[in-house]
């Protein structure tokens, strides 16, 4: 006489019945619970972030409840948030003015010419302090090119107007060569390359920090890998050390386009003036004179508000094709 056995089926494939639906809500509490225990534990690590983020509250979040007096008459004196409504009147404003559209275009010449020449230069001269081998040298390269990073943009403007006044050391120079003097700052067609000239020497050194600390995580396994494939260091450069700084870069160079509008305003409006307005006067300069020194508030509101908008729509653009083309993005 044969008997047969069946073996009762693994727990992982029995059938949960009606203890099922408990059994899939149990890793929400168990979620909660270890929130609570790492803030009992790490609470000090925490209660840092409360400062940051107060200031962001107070001094990014809450005056965004301004831009209502972009589509309401604000009046200097009365309720803070405007009068009354006016819907989309200071917008057809701006949309027609052609002013605006001269400041808008002098703002895309200089947040490309910004970012053309100030995003590649700090990772070239990262490229090249990398190979630097001498550590003395090394250290003072980086020391000069680090400083102008410490100083005022106050002071920047001022060495600037100095080095290129009429009779500064620029024309000076100019002037044993046997060249005329050159008007650098009344002329409008030199501003931009002054602008971008300055803010180059700004801030290339101080842009080399973050690629010098990516170029340290890269293994020097791919390296010796590459020496024994015989490759020389032009070719290291383009296979290794490039791909391995890949991330830096291209999260670098989405929070450049999203601030591809947000021109330096302390810098262009230390060394513009009246003559160089055709080239030099953007975007955040003009709605400081139209806001501030004529008080039409709710008129640069709406300009304000159209050119965040716009660093929005840049910044998100420049996010989903990182992702989709080399797989980096921010989010």
């Amino acid at each position: 006489m044969s008997t047969s056995t069946t073996s009762a089926p693994p727990p992982d494939t029995q059938d949960p019945g009606p203890t099922g639906k408990a059994l899939n809500r149990s890793p929400r509490p168990t979620a909660r619970r270890g929130w609570r225990r790492a803030w009992r534990r790490d609470w000090q690590l925490y209660s840092l972030a409360v400062l940051p983020l107060l200031f962001f509250v107070v001094f990014r979040y809450l005056p965004m409840v301004g831009n209502v007096i972009a589509f309401r008459r604000f009046e200097p004196g009365g309720s803070i948030l405007g009068e009354h409504w006016v819907g989309l009147r200071y917008v057809r404003m701006f949309l027609t003015d052609p002013t605006f559209w001269q400041v808008f275009r002098n703002t895309l010449w200089l947040g490309g010419l910004t970012l053309l020449f100030c995003f590649p230069l700090p990772l070239v001269l990262a490229l090249l302090l990398n190979e630097v081998r001498r550590r003395s040298l090394r250290r003072f390269v980086q020391s000069v090119s680090y400083l102008p990073h410490f100083l005022s943009i106050v002071i920047v403007a001022g060495i600037t107007l100095q080095m290129l006044a009429t009779d500064g050391p620029v024309n000076h120079a100019l002037g044993l060569l046997g060249h005329d003097p050159v008007r650098f700052i009344q002329e409008p067609g030199w501003f931009r390359t002054v602008y971008v000239g300055s803010e180059i020497w700004q801030t290339a050194g101080w842009g080399t920090i973050l690629y010098l600390a990516a170029l340290t995580t890269i293994d020097e396994d791919f390296y010796e890998a590459a020496r024994i494939d015989g490759a020389s260091r032009w070719r290291q450069i383009w296979h290794v050390t490039l791909p391995g700084i890949r991330p830096t870069m291209i999260t670098l160079l989405i929070l450049n386009i999203g601030t591809f509008m947000a021109v330096g305003f302390e810098k262009v409006l230390l060394l513009y003036n009246p003559l160089t307005y055709p080239t030099a006067d953007v975007v955040s300069t003009y709605l400081y004179r139209a806001g501030v020194e004529s008080n039409s508030f709710s008129y640069a509101a709406a300009i304000g508000l159209f050119e965040a908008v716009i660093g929005l729509v840049l910044i998100t653009s420049a996010n989903q094709l990182s992702r989709r083309t080399v797989g980096t993005s921010l989010w």
